[in-house]
């Protein structure tokens, strides 16, 4: 059973970092052509659900979002907490 936990956190995060890159590149996209915008708390929310590396590294890909101070210090900040967040589980739960 713990095994097959493992393999679905693996599999959500994996998941949720590739949906947090490709917001970033599809953000960056439609405001190139000025076309309607995925909000930035639509963003975050994708960074708080898992996603913050993907959202970074999107960011920094797509040079999207660099200038805003929020998005610059938030996206590595919120990073992190969840690598906090994962290594205090696993040694929890070891």
């Amino acid at each position: 059973m713990r095994e097959f936990l493992s393999i679905l956190a693996i599999a959500y995060g994996f998941a949720i970092n590739m949906t947090g890159f490709a917001v970033m590149g599809i953000d960056k996209k439609r405001a190139v052509r000025g076309a309607w915008r995925i909000s930035e708390a639509s963003l975050f929310l994708v960074a708080f659900l898992g996603g913050a590396l993907g959202c970074t590294l999107g960011m920094r890909h797509f040079r999207h979002k660099t200038k805003h101070w929020y998005f610059k210090y938030g996206m590595p900040a919120i990073f992190a907490v969840q690598i906090f967040l994962v290594l205090f589980l696993y040694n929890s739960l070891s």
